[in-house]
């Protein structure tokens, strides 16, 4: 079973704004909670909370993520925002 936690990101992949979003000025955060394991490759994400036109975008950057090994494998919750004057 994956344990809940906090592990340090070794590399993060910036998300690619949805045209659509960007054409209908949809900005907030989105929640995708990703399993990591032991050597820190992220294996599946969901997002659980946000803008369902964000919500792939969000998932895809957050699926090439990596984390800093750890014992076991864990469940990390990673807020992704979207604001259009980044």
């Amino acid at each position: 079973m994956a344990a809940e936690g906090i592990r340090a990101v070794k590399s993060r992949v910036a998300p690619l704004y949805p045209e659509l979003a960007r054409h209908l000025k949809i900005e907030g955060i989105v929640v995708v909670q990703a399993v990591v394991d032991p050597a820190g490759k992220v294996t599946d994400v969901k997002a659980v909370t946000g803008s369902k036109v964000l919500s792939y975008a969000a998932e895809e950057a957050v699926r090439k993520w990596t984390f800093v090994p750890a014992p076991d494998k864990s469940t990390e919750n990673v807020e992704i925002k979207f604001a259009l004057t980044q």
